[in-house]
């Protein structure tokens, strides 16, 4: 059993879509390398076509507010500090607007099926925000399984534990990831992909090299291959 997807399987996985919608979720997922509630959140907006690239507002940070006048801690729907009293709305506002955002290339491809989706009218428009895809969390998790069923592909393996576990959003991630560190994984690529990823500490994009094998190979033919000189 393996213990994550090829370029080729993730290629099946896309064409096993039935609509565009669902092709364009796989292609983001995996082109991105994005989490799922990224992904979801991506607005029309946030496409620059000319510039090829979209802006990820990174979901997964945690904000800590606090009070400007005394530092006592905030909710994020906060009117009034509960410490002194002060009118906070402001200051929440603003460290709001402030969540960390990453702005990602797109290739051409990708970016051809995103002016296609949209020209088809694809994006939700309900007065709010213009969302690509507009639908739950639930559903997307259900477009990829419904897609790797069809495909035919099996379930993956953790490495590290040994849990089997079924075709998912994050395993297009982790897909995503695991290929870059095939391609390259010198220090400068294993930085960029941290930055594409938007993982805070580089350890957590190190894990991928363990995963894919390559260092652990590269090393032992290298020693080996020293020590019948």
């Amino acid at each position: 059993m393996k213990a994550y997807l090829e370029p080729e399987e993730v290629q099946r996985l896309e064409q096993a879509a039935e609509y565009l919608r669902d092709r364009l979720l796989v292609r983001l997922l995996w082109r991105l390398g994005c989490r799922i509630s990224e992904v979801l959140a991506i607005g029309v907006d946030e496409i620059d076509f000319d510039q090829g690239t979209v802006t990820i507002e990174h979901l997964k940070v945690r904000l800590k507010l606090s009070c400007p006048q005394c530092g006592t801690r905030l909710s994020r729907t906060a009117r009034f500090c509960p410490g002194c009293g002060s009118r906070v709305e402001k200051a929440v506002s603003e460290e709001l607007e402030h969540r960390r955002k990453r702005t990602l290339p797109v290739d051409r491809d990708t970016l051809e099926m995103l002016r296609d989706y949209i020209r088809q009218g694809g994006p939700l428009d309900d007065g709010g925000p213009r969302l690509l895809f507009g639908i739950s969390r639930g559903h997307a998790w259900h477009i990829i399984r419904e897609c790797a069923q069809r495909a035919g592909l099996g379930d993956l393996v953790n490495p590290e534990t040994g849990e089997v576990r079924g075709i998912s959003p994050h395993r297009l991630r982790d897909a995503h990831a695991i290929h870059a560190i095939k391609v390259d994984d010198s220090t400068d690529s294993v930085r960029l992909l941290q930055e594409m990823l938007g993982h805070k500490s580089i350890v957590t994009t190190m894990k991928y090299r363990k995963v894919s094998g390559e260092e652990l190979k590269v090393w032992s033919e290298r020693i080996w291959a020293q020590s019948q000189n």
